[in-house]
């Protein structure tokens, strides 16, 4: 699929010319999106370079006119030897002024690239809808963003020692030329052998790390998973499963790195060897010269010392040319995710109505997207639906299990836009208002509440600039006030992670305070309050009703006392609206509504007291659990 994070690496094993041609395309884009950076850095290598370069030289003149002469006379000028000294140390200096500017810059340029993809990637994940999200798994995003932006990058570190290695070499081989181009044409018999050698390492590699980089985002799917089903794990005791899960997971990843790294293995060495047979080959050739009076010793060193100087600098090219395979393996994952398609559009038109909103669903349907190795025709979710809500009225979503109920609140809010249809607020559709209309206008509260790491102020407010009294006034027609105020530092009280200090009925009441304070038009409540007790739940719906001039409130419910609360009731059945009413005329009319009621309640039709007291007492303890 072309929006698959996961599925854009099928080429890159297809030909190491082709994964060059690639990488070097990358590190163009990188060198265009930071071109300061690299320039620096390009600077201190070729600086670095050109006193590498001179430093043979050096020692040249130093052997022939310093130290040859000082074995002649048995005697060492002063002022000759201070004058080597001075030039070899100037050289040395101006190296490691070069080299501390080319990794400087080099660094700046790496790490400015990794945050720039990675704002890219995670501002792309919030653009991209909701049914986007749901066809890729959490730990291969979380490998996007992380694993596959540092090994988009990773040859550019290397980068600017190898731009600057070009320089060092075009002048080497003017000295080289200058000195013996007998000499300077055997030690270049080395170069042609780099692009083989790379062009082999290309071939064997490319396929094992994009194998490694999809193994990755598994691994980290599984620990993603661990993490959050701990409940699960400890209380079925699958403790010793997960882990065998996770270790057979991270030992193919394991496999799959060393089977990479045994190739490297064999590349490095062979690397560095080539240098070495130039100088070799060199020396043999060069000592023969000497014998024959066409060279002398100074210059000969000059020569050996230099291809010995760049036998390093030289791996440097190596370095970039190995990362190549693993930089189009990851920017091809990271791309897949930048060109996904399906991120919502918005249209320019604002809502300048105060007050409760109206709410109008128009003939919508909705069909989930499969997953990306989904099979088989989807079903849809809603299909028609209809019905609308007049400002400042209360409104019921019954169904069973699967029945749409979940999927039309989030439609509501525009999660994600209808396949056929309609979602108004005050005869606009959602889909053509502005960006920010819609959170402004409307909140939604799910079953499922997510707190943050931070403190109740922190969570309630969520970068909202309001006062502890709007705070406290929130919490109250949340029922959250009273045990708020019993925490250790109240709203200064630090929740944990994911709100695990709080019960699962305080964390609800804490997500409704936050949409709440908000004064949103239109409240949408998807069983937000299935864990708090029934006395307290009354209580939250009836201040709701109170208020009802501030909100127009759409809440998904199951319980009987909850529905009865409501104005009017839509029933819904298969995706579609079965029945709309009040609870007593549905009662009367609709079998599958009243069936559905009695189901819940089949002795009473309330609540169960016994639990109601439990519970109550546990809530309003104001006690973490």
């Amino acid at each position: 699929m072309p929006d698959d994070p996961a599925g854009s690496t099928e080429s890159v094993s297809a030909g190491s010319p082709d994964v060059i041609r690639r990488g070097l395309a990358i590190i163009g884009m990188g060198i265009r999106e930071e071109p300061r950076s690299f320039a620096v850095a390009v600077a201190g290598s070729s600086l670095f370079g050109l006193m590498t370069v001179a430093s043979s030289v050096v020692l040249g003149e130093v052997t022939d006119k310093v130290l040859l002469p000082s074995f002649d006379t048995g005697r060492v000028a002063v002022g000759s030897l201070t004058l080597a000294a001075t030039l070899l140390v100037a050289v040395g200096v101006a190296r490691a002024v070069g080299m501390f500017v080319r990794r400087l810059g080099g660094g700046v340029m790496t790490f400015r690239l990794q945050a720039l993809y990675r704002r890219r990637v995670t501002r792309q994940y919030l653009l991209l809808p909701l049914s986007w999200h749901q066809r890729h798994s959490t730990g291969l995003l979380l490998s996007n963003a992380n694993a596959d932006v540092e090994a988009t990058w990773a040859p550019i570190l290397p980068l600017p020692f190898a731009a600057g290695v070009l320089v060092m070499i075009v002048v080497a081989l003017v000295v080289l030329i200058a000195t013996d181009p007998l000499l300077a044409a055997v030690g270049c018999v080395i170069f042609p052998f780099f692009g083989v050698v790379n062009v082999i390492y290309g071939q064997k590699v490319s396929p094992l790390l994009s194998r490694a980089q999809q193994l990755r985002a598994e691994v980290s799917g599984v620990a993603h998973e661990s993490f959050d089903g701990a409940l699960v794990i400890k209380t079925m005791g699958r403790e010793r499963d997960e882990t065998t899960r996770f270790a057979r997971k991270a030992d193919e990843l394991k496999e799959a790195m060393i089977s990479a790294g045994r190739v490297r293995g064999m590349f490095d060495p062979v690397m560095d060897a080539l240098p070495n047979i130039g100088v070799l080959a060199v020396l043999l050739v060069g000592t023969a010269r000497i014998s024959a009076g066409a060279l002398d010793v100074g210059d000969l060193i000059r020569v050996a010392y230099l291809f010995t100087l760049l036998a390093f600098p030289l791996r440097a090219i190596g370095w970039v040319f190995g990362e190549l395979p693993r930089s189009v393996v990851g920017y091809g994952r990271v791309r897949a995710v930048l060109r996904a398609r399906g991120e919502q559009r918005f249209g320019s038109q604002t809502l300048r109505a105060q007050g409760p909103a109206r709410l109008t669903v128009d003939a919508v349907t909705y069909t989930y997207p499969r997953p990306v190795d989904g099979e088989g025709p989807a079903a849809h979710a809603l299909d028609g639906v209809s019905f609308d809500v007049a400002p400042g009225r209360v409104v019921a979503l019954a169904g069973r299990t699967g029945s749409g109920k979940s999927t039309l609140a989030g439609l509501l809010v525009r999660l994600y836009d209808p396949d056929v249809g309609a979602v108004r607020i005050d005869g606009v559709d959602l889909a053509e208002l502005a960006d920010g209309e819609v959170s402004s206008a409307a909140s939604l509260v799910s079953q499922q509440a997510f707190l943050f790491d931070d403190t109740v102020r922190g969570n309630v407010a969520l970068g909202l600039a309001v006062d502890d009294a709007a705070l406290w006034e929130a919490l109250a027609r949340a029922q959250a006030d009273r045990f708020v105020a019993a925490l250790p530092a109240g709203l200064d009280t630090q929740v944990g992670e994911r709100g695990t200090t709080l019960s699962g009925g305080q964390r609800q009441r804490i997500a409704l305070a936050r949409a709440l304070v908000r004064q949103p038009r239109l409240l949408v409540l998807d069983d937000a309050t299935s864990g708090v007790d029934p006395r307290i739940e009354a209580a939250i719906l009836a201040g709701l009703r109170e208020r009802a001039g501030a909100s127009t409130v759409v809440v998904v419910a199951h319980r009987r006392a909850t529905i009865e609360l409501a104005d009017e009731v839509v029933y819904l059945d298969r995706g579609r609206v079965a029945g709309r009413g009040s609870h007593d005329e549905l009662m009367a009319t609709s079998p599958g509504y009243a069936a559905l009621l009695t189901a819940y309640h089949p002795v009473s039709g309330g609540a169960n007291p016994v639990g109601a007291v439990v519970d109550g007492a546990v809530e309003d303890a104001g006690v973490a659990r």
